[in-house]
């Protein structure tokens, strides 16, 4: 392997063109010199952030919703989930998007996390939570969210992963973490019962 493919450090940015300013994100061009030592040009989304929300009832039944999707030209079942406002912190954000998009909210909020789902053309941060101890309070919809609320057992949703049923992958990675999580919390519960 060459030696100028291990220098490690940051890229150091040259130029920056704003290319395109949407309503929750901008489409940025760079000239950049990477640790490499080779120029380049890197285009992505500069994104502020955004929360996913796994809300799980008593019985292991988590609320989904199934929302329209333009971009892939159809309805998606997935979890909540939705961008940062400004000033805004993550857990707020969570709470919020929780009572937008589901019409709940929840006493519990709990990290799992956090993702970069598509690092090659987005600097999204994503940070994951579960939520329980969930109460009805009222849906507040933007007028172009599409949403229907759905309860679904865990083990039916995690079957419909594997059997690729669900393929918005901020939900399949966000259920897999809250199972994983609430496997961890029987096992111990378990284990302190003996």
């Amino acid at each position: 392997m060459a030696e100028n493919n291990r220098v490690p450090g940051q890229a150091v940015v040259n130029g920056t063109r704003e290319i395109f300013r949407g309503k929750r994100f901008s489409f940025l061009s760079q000239h950049v010199t990477l640790p490499n030592g080779f120029d380049s040009r890197v285009d992505f989304i500069r994104h502020p952030g955004s929360v996913a929300v796994v809300p799980v009832l008593e019985d292991r039944t988590l609320v989904m919703i199934t929302q329209y999707r333009h971009p892939v030209g159809g309805y998606l079942l997935e979890i909540p989930a939705g961008t940062r406002e400004p000033g805004e912190s993550f857990a707020a954000c969570a709470r919020r998007e929780l009572e937008e998009e589901t019409g709940l909210t929840a006493e519990e909020f709990i990290s799992l996390g956090s993702i970069h789902i598509l690092p090659s053309y987005s600097d999204e941060h994503i940070h994951l939570y579960l939520a329980r101890k969930v109460s009805a309070t009222q849906q507040h919809l933007d007028p172009d969210e599409i949403i229907r609320v759905e309860p679904y057992p865990l083990d039916q949703v995690m079957r419909m992963i594997s059997d690729g049923e669900i393929t918005c992958a901020l939900t399949i990675l966000s259920v897999q973490a809250a199972a994983r999580y609430l496997e961890k919390e029987h096992q111990a519960a378990l284990h302190g019962a003996d």
